[in-house]
This record gives structure tokens, sequence and C-alpha cells, in this order.
């Protein structure tokens, strides 16, 4: 393959072309030229009005329901969403049927993902089920491809296991992701606790639930001197919290989803069942916090939480409806959106979420292999249902005017193009 990418404004910091626009030529998957006033016929010539590019973009915690729950979605449509939104990677959690909780599930995700246009990093489980009781093989894991540990969307709730699962991965330089709700406090609750929550008549769900756990495993990664990677956080507690860890010197990092970005619970006013997610929307002073949270640099990326759900699952009383929302294709649109600079976001789904997950730096560079993530992030659109590739539809941002668009990826010797209508 031979791709010449015309009159790109480049965004990579330690590049000395770094603002400014270029050429690039790639050629059977590595750059092979970097400059102005290239030109080879052979290759195909990707242009387009304010483009830029970067190295290739991560996300640190999303689901693919495969294997188990084909229906909602597998490893290759996942994939497809993924490079839509502009990913070229993708960590994968461990919640499945069954669970990514041994060497051979995790070889089942890097054996299926071999074809597809994204590299996929499976997520091994901490426990066993994920059921929070008994730990898992975690060294033979890592030893096969594993990136992280974590229990995905079922948050470790005894402090013993995680002490345990921490001071095991010692050992391995591992990191845990926690998504933080302590579910004995609003075990039943439907979305935020508060004002919105008692006027819509709806149980609530505190912040305390998610405040409470992140102190607790502060105090754990004080005590184990383990690195946890907080995600999903939602509050202006949790973000001063973190913020303080960080200060003192903690192996303490935090990412947050396109959604809490850009949605409070007042959006929850028509009872949108794809606003349905865990933890829930929070009030718009926790919305603005966690905004400013990413202007200051205490959270570290973003996080797709993309979790698809089949029709029943999300049409249906809001009650009944499952948690969870299906968000790759627009988490850079979202966090664009909310007036999140490219270069911003650049920085935490290359640099900063690499680091994180001790991940090989992408270099934009002659003779690097081409990683590359192609966007406009001027362009305002409509997000419709036909900017998604997964079989799951259940995205909050339909019908929502946002800004930032992507228009592609090139990653594993391929051009994966976006719709940049």
């Amino acid at each position: 393959m031979r791709v010449l990418i015309k009159s790109a404004v480049l965004l990579h910091p330690s590049h000395p072309l770094h603002g400014k626009k270029t050429d690039i030529l790639i050629a059977d998957g590595v750059i092979e030229k970097i400059g102005n006033g290239i030109n080879d016929n052979p290759a195909q010539v990707v242009t387009a009005e304010n483009l830029h590019v970067s190295a290739g973009w991560t996300d640190c915690f999303a689901n693919f329901s495969d294997p188990g729950e084909e229906y909602k979605e597998t490893i290759e449509t996942g994939a497809h969403a993924a490079a839509a939104g502009g990913f070229t990677d993708v960590l994968l959690i461990p919640n499945t049927n069954p669970e990514t909780q041994n060497k051979g599930q995790v070889q089942y995700i890097l054996e299926k993902s071999k074809t597809t246009p994204v590299t996929i990093h499976p997520i091994g489980a901490v426990t066993i089920r994920t059921a929070g009781e008994q730990l898992t093989e975690m060294y033979d894991m890592a030893a096969s491809g594993t990136v992280a540990f974590s229990d995905g969307i079922h948050p470790i709730q005894s402090s013993g296991i995680l002490q345990k699962a921490l001071e095991y991965l010692l050992a391995i330089d591992g990191v845990l992701i926690q998504l933080p709700d302590d579910t004995t406090i609003g075990t039943h609750g439907l979305m935020n606790e508060g004002i919105i929550s008692t006027r819509l008549g709806m149980q609530g769900k505190p912040a305390l639930s998610e405040e409470l756990m992140i102190a607790r495993d502060i105090e754990l990664a004080r005590y184990t001197g383990s690195r946890v990677h907080f995600t999903g956080v939602s509050t202006a507690k949790s973000i001063e919290l973190i913020a303080a860890a960080k200060k003192e010197g903690l192996k303490v990092t935090c990412s947050v989803t396109p959604y809490h970005l850009f949605f409070c619970d007042e959006d929850l006013a028509s009872y949108d069942t794809t606003l349905k997610v865990n933890p829930p929307l929070r009030t718009a002073a926790d919305r603005d916090a966690i905004r400013h949270a990413v202007k200051d640099g205490v959270v570290d990326c973003m996080a797709s939480h993309h979790l698809p759900q089949d029709y029943d699952h999300k049409v249906c009383e809001f009650q009944k409806a499952a948690f969870g929302m299906e968000t790759l294709e627009s988490v850079f649109s979202a966090a664009i959106s909310t007036g999140i600079s490219a270069e911003e976001f650049v920085q935490m789904q290359t640099t900063n979420v690499r680091n994180i997950f001790s991940l090989p730096a992408i270099e934009v560079q002659e003779g690097a292999p081409a990683v590359l993530t192609l966007f406009d992030p001027g362009k305002e659109y409509v997000f419709t249902e036909k900017h998604i590739r997964s079989l799951s539809k259940n995205n909050g941002f339909i019908n929502k005017t946002l800004k930032g668009k992507v228009i592609g990826i090139i990653n594993k010797d391929r051009l994966n193009l976006s719709d940049t209508n």
C-alpha cells in the first residue's frame, strides 16, 4: 500500500514540524518521507480541507461483547467502530462470556483481532468471573499479552481482595483499572441522586458511592505502592481526591468518559434510556468540574466506556433499561464540542494513555511504522445513526450537532476512511 497524505497539520510535539502543514508518504505500512511538496504517482492521495494528522489514538476501556454476546457486538464490528472514531488501539475489558480470566481467553482475543483494522489489547480480569472473590492467574495473562487488569464494569468491592491484587501486580509492574462504585450504596439507583432524580421520581445513586471507593482505593495505593487507574470519574469531589493523590506522588491516574463531559442529569428529563449509564450522569457543576480537570491536566485521558446494548435492552421503560452507551465513533467529537482542543485530545489519547499502560510510543518519523489518525478538528456536523459502525445503536449523541470529525486511520498497512460528509 502506498498512501500520500497532502497538506496536513501535524500534531506531534516531538517532531520539528509540529503544528505545521506537511506531506507524509507511506509505503508498505512504513512512513517513507515527511516534508513539503512530496509527489508519488502510484500512491493513493488523502487530502481534505483543514486536514490534521497525529499518532494513532488509544482507547483504554471498551467492551466488544465477544465471546458470548455477539448480537450486541463482535471483535470485528467493534474494531470498525473504533476505526471510525479515529482509534488505532483499543483496550478491551474482560466482561465477556466467558470472561477474559486466563491465557486461553487472552489468546482468543489476540488471534481473532489479527485481521482487524485496529490493534486490540486485552485487559485481564482481576478475579474469577469478575465476581470479586478469588484472584485470577494474572501473571500468566500478563505473559500472554494483557496490558492491564480490571474487573471492568464490576468494580472490586472487597478491600482485602483489592489489596492482595495490588500487591500481586507489584511483581509485574501491572496497573489495575477500577470503575469507582460502592455498590452497597444506592444499589438500585437509576440516575444521580439529587434534585433532578426527585423531580423525575426515580431512585437515585449518590455521588458518595463513587467518592468513598476512590478514597479507599487511594489509601490502598498508598499502602501497597501499586498503580491504580480510575475510569469513569464523574464528580467534583472525586477529582479533588485524585488531584491530591497525584500531588502526593502516588501512582494514581484517571480517565473520564465523553458522556460525562457532555451531558448532566438535567438531560434525563425526557427519560432517554441511551443516557442511562454507570456511573450516572451527575450535576452540571460536576460536569463543569470534569471539564476544568481535563484542562488542568488532572484527567490523564478519555475512555470511551463503549458498552453496546441491543434494541430490547434500551428501547423500554427507563427502570428496565440496561446501563451503558455505545460511544467509540463519537468520543473525539464529544470532547472537541465541550471545549477540549485538538492538541489536548491528542496528548491524552497518544502519549498519556500509552504511558499509563506501558504501551510503546507511536512515533511519526521516517522509517517508523505508520500508525496515524486523520481528522478535522473544526468540522461541524450532525451525528446520526449512519456514522455508527457498531452493531448496537445506543448512542446518546445521535442527532446532536458536534464539532470535530474523524477522517480515518492508517494502521496495519491499511487505510480506513470514515464517512466525511
